[in-house]
């Protein structure tokens, strides 16, 4: 008979996952000429429309760069230069599918709204993240790009025009890998720190370059996130871990929400088939190195809690009892997962 359909559509998810991380989707908001099919989508530099200002049109051309391989595609809104406010492109982005943003021409009392924007849409379950520059945002979902000058051939870019280059390199990382130490073959110097000054902005959640006295590189690839709490632990702040978390809970809403809902009625042996689902989809991650382990479950104490507020009695019901309690519509499951950080430490001792 066969594997049921839901299964089948976890299992091609997964499968996909690695090859979907390697080309990200990024979003520039510009300010200027506004062409008639705004907003513009482009895969390459022959996709940018002529109008486009010469600082707009190398905006897009450095995103385009991207890193192990160049971003999917670019997703530009363009606002008119004399806008006051960025509402009209956030609300597009609001409901348009892409992994970075970046506002290249944004101003500090934007970059505010931007963040109330990032928090706004992540709370309705989307997996977006805001490359901002110079802004101490102590937010998972912001990258704080703070070095003020990188040199190119084409002359010294501030932080606010790196932006969506910074953009492009996070869209163009697959999972298996960070951006950190990740090389800038077309900047020729940098704004120099010492290595102190380097270690502080990191731990500070900025996001810089630093020239290695042969290229200019990444630093570690951190986002603004600062304060640690019991539910945001300390690999909330890689930018690589929140990229598998956000891809992870991308996938399993997409599935449930396609193939799950509305679709089995609420019995514990469909309850299990979402488990075995999301469980292969897990599995294949494991393989793939994503992850270290994962598994999936009933969560057996968020079942009792909801018997409990329904004053249901659970003072004699097993751990099997609650397994295959009658939740109404609800369904409680727990996943318990380790991501797999990338190499960005090693202590050599030689010995003579």
């Amino acid at each position: 008979m066969g594997m049921p359909t839901v299964n089948i559509v976890f299992i091609e998810k997964a499968k996909t996952v690695l090859k979907r991380s390697e080309r990200g989707v990024v979003g520039l908001i510009i300010k200027g000429a506004v062409p008639a099919n705004n907003p513009v989508v482009v895969t390459g530099s022959e996709g940018i429309p002529t109008n486009f200002s010469a600082d707009n049109k190398a905006e897009i051309e450095r995103a385009l760069i991207g890193n192990v391989t160049p971003p999917r595609k670019i997703i530009i809104y363009c606002l008119p230069a004399a806008a006051e406010d960025l509402t009209a492109a956030l609300d597009y982005f609001e409901n348009t599918k892409v992994n970075y943003l970046a506002v290249p021409a944004v101003t500090e009392d934007e970059m505010t709204s931007v963040e109330e924007w990032v928090d706004k849409v992540r709370a309705n379950g989307r997996t977006i993240k805001v490359v901002l520059p110079n802004y101490e945002a102590d937010n998972e979902a912001i990258i704080n790009f703070a070095t003020n000058t990188v040199a190119t051939e084409a002359g010294n870019l501030t932080a606010a025009q790196f932006c969506g280059r910074v953009a492009g390199i996070c869209a163009g990382t697959p999972l298996t890998q960070a951006i950190t130490y990740a090389k800038i073959p077309e900047a020729t110097d940098c704004e120099r720190l010492t290595k102190s000054e380097m270690d502080q902005a990191v731990d500070a959640g900025k996001l810089i370059v630093f020239n290695d006295g042969e290229k200019v590189k990444i630093a570690r690839g951190v986002n603004s996130l600062q304060t640690i709490t019991e539910k945001k632990g300390e690999q909330f702040k890689k930018i690589k871990i929140l990229d598998v978390m956000d891809t992870m809970k991308g996938d399993i809403t997409t599935c449930v929400q396609d193939e799950y809902i509305g679709k089995y009625t609420n019995s514990y042996d469909h309850k299990c088939l979402l488990v075995s689902s999301i469980g292969r989809y897990l599995d294949t991650l494991v393989n793939d190195q994503v992850l270290q382990y994962a598994d999936v479950e009933i969560d057996v104490n968020a079942v009792k809690t909801y018997l409990d507020k329904q004053e249901i009695d659970t003072s004699d019901m097993t751990y099997e009892d609650l397994k295959q309690a009658d939740t109404g519509e609800k369904v409680f499951l727990v996943i318990r997962a380790k991501i797999l950080d990338a190499i960005e430490d090693i202590d050599i001792n030689i010995e003579i």
